[in-house]
């Protein structure tokens, strides 16, 4: 491959991936804030703006462990080249244009792993079969997992024994807890670790011995920030019941969105990690850099007609069901983050919808569209592998390489 071609090929991968990040920016991220414009606690603009910012923040912040395992764990014995990345991100790509256009519920994470697979059997590599276990096993959790918390979350609020003053406040604590054990990668981490907690990082201040493997100093600091923050929703719902709810709503939409920025820019970066990492040689940070502009762009200029549409949705769910439907979307993308698995975040959130609708019964809850989107997301994900590695071969028959 002479050196003009590789250089066209390392742009039409960069371009493509800006253009995945823009719409996983547009689509993937309008739902944390859908309920908070529903219940008339922000408006559509702001909501975009800060979707915007908080995606973008979450991308460069959480989006490496994702972004490598897209990138080099999911086909052994060969490197993604420029042009295996173009051909994955365009048939990632193509599916979610698909989805938009048709209405289709295709879910971003699976059309993207199944297109990586895809091109790189092409490249004459071999299944990575341990982390296909592991994202497969992740992947049929989702749905149970995220229904089951959001049926108890919505179970919570629902009860008449429970007021809003105590209901309300005791969720924000649980994701006050929660975003203290969040690994960021602004914050000092230990030699050796790329990202580190708020409270792994006080607990590297105040030295002290394990109890049982638990060290003190991070469950103090976990029950410190979940008790600031039930106090500080709690004192807002005391005030005024509404206010407290709309600003629970804000918040939750804020640290959701940043959490979807987090397990969502992989997806477009990923494919990249090769090229830019190995063959050029740029730092890391140049590649979450790219992701989060797209994203950032994407939700700023995407964004807003889509809140317009899933707020009204939400708003037709109430309340108590659109929270119930945050918290697991939450508490999954963080575990998913983690563990580094490519998720796909309106899977969680469709999962926890259905979960707080069966808490107030069946009503709303449709056994045939489960189906079909559980059939459908199935489809995207085998389909992609066999587009991915078709699109590769051609490509590469094309420019001959």
């Amino acid at each position: 491959m002479t050196g003009s071609v590789f250089w066209i090929l390392v742009l039409l991968a960069t371009i493509t991936s800006l253009g995945t990040a823009w719409a996983l920016g547009a689509n993937s991220n309008s739902p944390p804030f859908a309920p908070a414009i529903g219940a008339n606690a922000i408006s559509t603009m702001r909501a975009a703006f800060l979707i915007g910012i908080l995606a973008a923040l979450g991308a460069l912040a959480q989006g490496g462990s994702i972004s490598e395992t897209v990138g080099a764990g999911l086909i052994d014995g060969v490197a993604i080249t420029s042009l295996a990345a173009t051909a994955g991100l365009l048939t990632a790509t193509a599916f979610m244009a698909f989805g938009v256009y048709t209405g289709y519920p295709v879910p971003a994470a699976f059309a993207t792993t199944g297109a990586m697979v895809g091109v790189g059997l092409s490249l004459g590599g071999t299944p990575a079969l341990a982390t296909y276990r592991r994202i497969a096993i992740f992947w049929m959790l989702v749905p149970p997992v995220s229904g089951s918390l959001a049926y108890l979350t919505a179970t919570l609020l629902r009860r008449d024994d429970i007021p809003e003053t105590v209901g309300v406040p005791l969720l924000a604590g649980i994701v006050g807890g929660i975003v203290a054990n969040v690994r960021l990668s602004v914050i000092p981490a230990p030699v050796g670790a790329k990202q580190n907690s708020l409270a792994g990082f006080v607990s590297g201040i105040v030295a002290t011995p394990s109890i049982a493997g638990v060290d003190p100093i991070v469950v103090i600091v976990t029950v410190l920030v979940g008790v600031g923050s039930f106090q500080y929703i709690r004192r807002r719902t005391i005030a005024s019941v509404d206010k407290g709810v709309k600003t629970f709503l804000v918040v939750l939409g804020s640290v959701v969105a940043f959490s979807s920025g987090g397990s969502q820019v992989g997806l477009a970066t990923g494919p990249l990690e090769n090229l830019y990492g190995t063959e050029l040689g740029l730092p890391g940070i140049v590649l979450s850099t790219l992701g989060s502009i797209g994203i950032l762009g994407g939700a700023w200029m995407g964004a807003p007609r889509l809140l317009q549409a899933t707020s009204r949705e939400y708003a037709q769910l109430g309340i108590r069901r659109s929270i119930a439907a945050l918290v697991p979307g939450f508490i999954i993308a963080q575990l998913a983050i983690e563990l580094g698995i490519p998720i796909s975040f309106n899977n969680i959130i469709i999962s926890g919808v259905i979960g707080g609708g069966l808490a107030g019964g069946s009503a709303g809850v449709s056994r045939r569209k489960i189906g079909v989107t559980l059939a459908f997301w199935l489809l995207t994900l085998v389909s992609s592998v066999a587009i991915g590695f078709g699109i590769y071969r051609v490509f590469a028959s094309l420019l001959g390489v």
